[in-house]
């Protein structure tokens, strides 16, 4: 499947998105087919040089991308922190070898558009490793089942963006309308106790993301 997501229409023309409009235009959104030149990179883009993925407490202090992941992120074009920063959500992830299947699995739930028009989020995203973890089966079975993918996918995206600060010792509403936890410090942070942050506080357009090693799963 092509990963590379073009950039959606009508970018940040809800200025007033929150959870419960996104949860429920989830049901109906599908991939963008146009290009959108509107799409400004964050204020806070950092300079993909200083991105090695060995900063140290202060550089997350000075709100760039920290953790060991963070190495393997390219250090130009449209698949580094600068490239990134310039295009929403779900199309900075299609720069992103290592988000393909969450890439994916977003095309498959119709989420692409909710994704990239929103404002003010955070994403908590699962590696292709996290997705890995998962027994094929079951995994290809949560594939094929779009009312279960998108509620999985939106437990992943909180109404906010969260700073490194903020996930010290938080919980959050998710899209999904459940509750996440997080705790931590400096460069250390973990999701529901389970979920590991291996590369955080990474800018797009309209979100604050945080890739994570696994795969997080809403309550029943």
């Amino acid at each position: 499947m092509n990963t590379r997501i073009r950039r959606s229409t009508g970018l940040f023309a809800a200025a007033a998105v929150l959870p419960l409009a996104l949860t429920a235009c989830s049901s109906g959104s599908g991939d963008s087919t146009a290009s959108d030149s509107s799409a400004k990179p964050a204020a806070s883009a950092t300079k993909s040089d200083d991105m090695t993925g060995s900063g140290s407490t202060a550089a997350a202090g000075m709100d760039q991308p920290f953790g060991p992941a963070c190495s393997s992120v390219p250090k130009s074009g449209e698949g580094s922190f600068d490239g990134m920063a310039k295009d929403p959500v779900a199309t900075a992830a299609s720069h992103n070898p290592a988000l393909s299947t969450l890439v994916s699995a977003v095309q498959k739930a119709g989420l692409v558009d909710t994704l990239n028009n929103a404002q003010n989020i955070t994403v908590f995203a699962p590696t292709n490793d996290a997705f890995a973890k998962i027994p094929k089966a079951t995994l290809d079975k949560v594939l094929n089942d779009k009312a279960q993918l998108t509620k999985i996918l939106t437990y992943h995206v909180v109404g906010q963006k969260l700073t490194p600060k903020d996930l010290e010792n938080g919980s959050f509403t998710t899209l999904e309308k459940s509750k996440l936890t997080t705790s931590g410090s400096g460069e250390s942070y973990t999701v529901n106790d389970s979920a590991k942050v291996v590369c955080g506080n990474v800018k797009t357009a309209n979100a604050n993301v945080y890739i994570i090693d696994t795969v997080l799963m809403p309550p029943n």
